[in-house]
């Protein structure tokens, strides 16, 4: 880390009311985001929800209303439980109780209960809904039992009764269970407090998450088991595995695991189970693959096996970034004839069915297999795409990158037109927040998920985002993404943005906003062009174009104003860092992100320093030193390099280049 300048106090008390002054959190209501952990106490960051109120629930509810007064939690509360509600539900809805306040959680079997029966305090009753005791409590406490049960959906009805009331968690199935309590605890509004709301909710998209298809530095083993667990959170299902590093994925794609590596991946699978996660594995034989050899096609079949005695019942055949214009063997040649974009289709289609047929159907619980093709960016028709679209197994799940390799938005048209040219809806691989290609040199990509239309859903089977080097810091961009494939028509960018912000936060307030500042200067999502498809640090761009227009008018009240209107923005800006690394209890967003946050830390003092100098010139003075001082402070800043070895490819970080920088170097000139 870079050597402070020169001591100063600790601006942690500052933030609070700086983040208050910015509007940053002016739409999250109390209580937005309740993490289970950690935060001892969130009320005075976050409040108690008045009646009525409707705290924010991400991904957002498809129904969600409000049901009268917030619920009381005592510090006893009955936890009744239906038949076959798993451990990590249990577990789910006693940490929100306890984050609530409860100080002991009396748990019984539903069949030794009256759940419907009103009781003093409070009582939580989590069950199927097709258990007939458990619709009569979500009835009884004015919930909706519906109609049709969509796969992972839930019904949920809070009502408060006297000093507690009644909760309900009804699960259309044991997924839709488990996102029944991970609504719960962000109803959790305060100490002894929980939001009255019926809800009725599903997911939009069955194909919701992340795939580890980066190049560069691999997560480690601890990432991959912190990622499932916050998949969880935020009601993803799917993680593809398929990082670079692993050889037996893609090199020795015929080679058996080593025991150690296999015990690694059966930790991973199970962890997965647990948070309601699909671990999904890919193997990508493409580059030595012989399509008409029978012993190849079993080999890939043999080793899907190992995977699925291991638990994993989700598979996934990888034939990007291969060659399709030469053959890996003579056979292919007899086979097929001269390579070519059809008679690669072929050969691609005669194995995945052949896996389909062969090993998915064969194999008890095993989702349709899942695969990329060699053409996978854009929407134009090709020989290779007829072959696939006629002759691949209509079960099997196509995935499409969308109109480029990274592209600045995906429209509802685009998506038809991809599901056209490929004969079923696609299952989009969305480049965003990946940072492994030369236009992300420097930079971590941590603005909101955006630039996708709603309505997606009629037309993709499910949307899953390539994240970062950076597992931790790539939650931010996850967080949008698992939200906006759940509900997609109600899916506010900023909102969720805010929200992801809130959660690595614990609830604090001031962490939060101090997140959402850092986040602005790290905005810019660039493409492989030259195009930026997000803009960089839009919030700060506008304080400093506004600031500049005051300052130019030539009246001396409104620089004054100016000066006073920027300096808590900046002031917030130097103190980020410490604030978040004070505030944020991930050690590795906090670890993955310090060259960054060092970085911010001298150019948010260097924007003070120029601050200094430019009320030094109102004052009759030069404003030198300052503006010298801001010039030492931002060369600091641009000197500070990305961690050796953690991304690819390698150099000086970047906090909101093109904006602060040239604020800062322009400042003198203003001041003349």
């Amino acid at each position: 880390m870079p050597r402070r300048f020169r001591s100063r106090p600790s601006r942690l008390p500052v933030l609070g009311a700086a983040v208050l002054s910015l509007g940053l959190l002016a739409a999250a209501p109390a209580g937005a985001v309740v993490p289970i952990a950690p935060a001892a106490d969130r009320t005075a960051a976050s409040g108690a929800a008045a009646p009525d109120a409707l705290p924010v629930v991400t991904p957002t509810p498809q129904h969600m209303a409000p049901a009268g007064r917030a619920l009381r939690v005592p510090d006893r509360v009955r936890l009744v439980v239906g038949d076959g509600v798993d451990d990590p539900s249990v577990d789910t809805v006693r940490k929100a109780l306890a984050s609530a306040g409860a100080r002991h959680v009396e748990q019984v079997a539903i069949g030794a209960a009256a759940a419907g029966a009103p009781r003093p305090g409070l009582t939580v009753v989590v069950g199927a809904l097709a258990d007939p005791k458990v619709a009569a409590a979500l009835r009884a406490a004015g919930g909706t039992v519906p109609g049709d049960r969509v796969a992972e959906g839930y019904s949920l009805a809070s009502t408060a009764s006297g000093s507690g009331g009644t909760v309900v968690l009804a699960g259309n199935d044991g997924d839709g269970t488990y996102y029944a309590t991970q609504t719960l605890r962000q109803l959790v509004t305060g100490k002894h407090t929980i939001a009255a709301v019926t809800v009725t909710d599903y997911p939009s998209m069955p194909l919701r998450g992340s795939i580890e298809g980066f190049y560069g530095a691999p997560w480690s083993h601890t990432d991959r088991l912190d990622q499932l667990a916050f998949y969880g959170d935020v009601k993803a299902n799917t993680y593809i595995y398929t990082p670079k590093d692993d050889t037996y994925l893609r090199e020795n794609w015929r080679d058996a695991y080593p025991a150690e590596k296999l015990a690694d991946l059966h930790e991973l699978i199970d962890q997965a189970t647990a948070h309601h996660v699909d671990f999904t594995y890919a193997v990508s034989p493409g580059l030595s693959i012989c399509y008409s050899d029978q012993d190849d096609v079993a080999a890939l079949e043999k080793k899907l096996g190992s995977i699925y005695d291991q638990g994993a019942r989700s598979f996934y055949v990888a034939l990007d970034d291969i060659s399709y214009t030469k053959w890996n063997c003579a056979g292919d040649q007899a086979k097929y004839g001269d390579p070519g974009r059809g008679s690669a289709g072929q050969a691609q289609a005669d194995l995945l069915n052949a896996v389909q047929h062969d090993f998915i159907d064969t194999h008890s619980g095993a989702r349709p297999l899942q695969m990329v093709p060699t053409e996978y960016s854009d929407t134009a028709d090709s020989a290779y795409k007829s072959v696939l679209r006629e002759q691949l197994d209509p079960k099997v799940v196509v995935q499409w990158t969308g109109t480029d390799v990274v592209p600045p938005s995906i429209s509802l048209a685009d998506a038809r037109a991809a599901s056209d040219v490929w004969g079923r809806k696609v299952f989009l691989w969305d480049n965003y927040p990946v940072n492994d290609y030369g236009q992300t040199t420097g930079r971590l990509l941590m603005a909101p998920y955006d630039k996708r239309e709603a309505g997606l859903h009629t037309e993709l089977s499910g949307i899953v985002l390539n994240p970062m080097n950076q597992a931790a810091a790539s939650k931010v961009a996850l967080f949008g993404g698992a939200s906006f494939a759940w509900n997609d028509d109600a899916y506010d960018p900023q909102r969720t943005w805010r929200a992801a912000a809130g959660y690595l936060a614990g609830g604090d307030r001031a962490t939060t906003g101090a997140l959402l500042a850092f986040f602005d200067t790290e905005h810019l999502a660039p493409t492989f062009g030259d195009e930026n498809w997000q803009p960089q640090a839009p919030v700060l761009a506008a304080k400093l174009d506004a600031f500049r227009a005051d300052w130019t008018s030539g009246s001396r009240s409104r620089q004054e104003a100016a000066l006073r209107t920027l300096r808590p923005y900046a002031e917030l800006l130097a103190g980020a860092p410490e604030r978040i690394r004070a505030g944020v209890h991930d050690t590795a967003f906090l670890t993955e992100t310090a060259p960054w946050l060092d970085a911010l830390d001298l150019w948010g003092d260097a924007l003070t320093s120029t601050l200094d100098g430019l009320e030094a010139t109102l004052h009759g003075g030069s404003g030198q030193a300052d503006f010298d001082r801001a010039a030492d402070l931002a060369g600091r800043a641009a000197a500070i390099t990305t961690i050796p070895g953690t991304t690819r490819p390698q150099g000086p970080v970047k906090v909101a280049d093109g904006v602060l920088d040239t604020f800062i170097e322009g400042a003198p000139a203003l001041g003349a």
